[in-house]
């Protein structure tokens, strides 16, 4: 596992002193590559040559050229998929928000390093990398009913922490999270990015009672109050609402896209780091791909938002990355039919007649 420094460096050195932690980002979103349409099209064409008709495989189709455009060659790969969950902790979670006490964060962690936990299963199942990122797991964020859950310095350390995640070296990411107090947070961000009545975004999280529910709508109504007259830049939404999994998430997903790294992203809290990156750049996650829909909240809605068509409808809403690694078991799939399976020619199977 890894740990966060309290004080974690940012890794923009050379900017201008007077430059804001945001301008720092910013930054960094406006330098974004784009996709190789080339190389989706050298997919494409050899996707013809296939010993299947056209168009059979469906989406595993447009994954592999997805995969190809964003790593920027062809044909892509899937040699190195890494599944990282960032935990964190949340200091609203002492409103009553959760079925389950925050000694829950620590405890999974442990598991979680046991390898007894679904998502270790999963990624076992599928071949795929897992890393945890411990996030002063035992440091609660501020609690957003009445105060920030970061200051901007804090809230971009974290980013670049989260950043790390691409540092060793993956061709997929998939981003996911634990924290017990977090989809009050992700729906405080949604309401503050998306407006409407608090309650259409609050679910039942962890499977809490119909009192937990009201005082989980009574905390993100009171965040937005806390925090109102604050929230027209999304980098501010994130420190003020977020926590620091929500932030680390959105530095890994911007980091993969600085290094062409496609990636996959979990339910309801990761879709929130997301939407936050959307919010400053709608170009910002056309290198991702919605792994699941989640049945947490208003899901569906905010992906629609997002123009991210989900890959699977499992009614999960465990979080842990537990749907996008299974996405992301799907994509190593297209991309071993789109590498492994033979030609027409190669196999002696006649063509389609003219």
């Amino acid at each position: 596992m890894a740990d966060i420094p309290t004080d974690a460096p940012s890794p923009t050195a050379g900017i201008p002193a007077d430059a804001t932690p945001f301008d720092d980002i910013r930054r960094l979103i406006a330098t974004m590559p784009g996709p190789d349409e080339a190389a989706a099209a050298e997919v494409s064409a050899r996707d013809s040559l296939l010993t299947k008709p056209a168009g059979s495989l469906g989406r595993l189709e447009f994954l592999a050229a997805w995969m190809a455009a964003w790593q920027g060659k062809a044909p892509p790969s899937l040699d190195r998929p890494l599944v990282c969950v960032f935990a964190g902790s949340h200091g609203v979670a002492e409103r009553g928000v959760s079925a389950y006490p925050s000694a829950v964060n620590r405890q999974m962690l442990d598991n979680f390093a046991a390898g007894g936990a679904a998502i270790n299963q999963i990624c076992a199942a599928y071949g795929l990398g897992f890393k945890v990122f411990d996030l002063a797991l035992d440091m609660p964020t501020g609690d957003i009913t009445v105060e920030p859950a970061m200051t901007q310095k804090a809230c971009v350390a974290t980013m670049a922490f989260g950043m790390e995640a691409v540092a060793a070296g993956t061709d997929g990411l998939a981003v996911g999270e634990m924290g017990i107090g977090n989809t009050t947070v992700a729906a405080a961000i949604y309401a503050a990015l998306y407006g409407g009545e608090p309650a259409r975004w609050v679910g039942r999280g962890t499977g809490i009672d119909e009192a937990g529910h009201a005082r989980k709508v009574a905390a993100v109504e009171a965040a937005l109050a806390c925090h109102q007259g604050h929230l027209d830049d999304p980098l501010a939404v994130m420190a003020r609402l977020g926590g620091r999994e929500i932030a680390a998430m959105a530095g890994a997903i911007l980091a993969a896209r600085l290094q062409r790294v496609p990636v996959v992203i979990d339910g309801y809290v990761s879709t929130a780091a997301a939407s936050l990156l959307h919010a400053i750049d709608p170009r910002a996650l056309d290198h991702c791909l919605a792994g699941h829909v989640s049945a947490e909240g208003d899901h569906a809605a905010v992906l629609e938002r997002l123009g991210l068509r989900p890959l699977l409808d499992l009614g999960l809403r465990l979080g842990e990355g537990s749907g996008a690694a299974l996405a992301l078991g799907v994509v190593k799939a297209a991309v071993a039919c789109h590498r492994e399976m033979a030609t027409f020619a190669q196999a002696g199977v006649s063509g389609p007649t003219a």
